[in-house]
């Protein structure tokens, strides 16, 4: 059952509920460095959101859906889950 609903995910096109996502830097070859495993990934991850036309639309997201894992709108999960705790 979580094959299916990993393979619904990755194969659901992002424009269906993040329009802004087709317009992001990390579309394509990158996608992977978002989920690092190693803070050099989590480096390169938020130095290619610093590119993005579309990061503060990615931040709002992660934030909004709760977002536990992976570099959203150049945020980890610790530094979004301390904006929240902040508000």
């Amino acid at each position: 059952m979580t094959d299916n609903i990993t393979l619904d995910i990755l194969t659901r096109d992002p424009s269906d509920e993040r329009p802004w996502a087709a317009f992001a830097a990390c579309v394509g070859e990158f996608g992977p460095k978002f989920f690092p495993q190693t803070r050099a990934d989590e480096r390169i991850a938020i130095a290619i959101c610093r590119t993005c036309p579309v990061q503060q639309e990615c931040l709002d997201h992660a934030i909004e859906s709760n977002e536990r894992h992976g570099v959203w709108g150049g945020t980890t999960e610790r530094e979004r889950r301390a904006l929240l705790m902040g508000s």
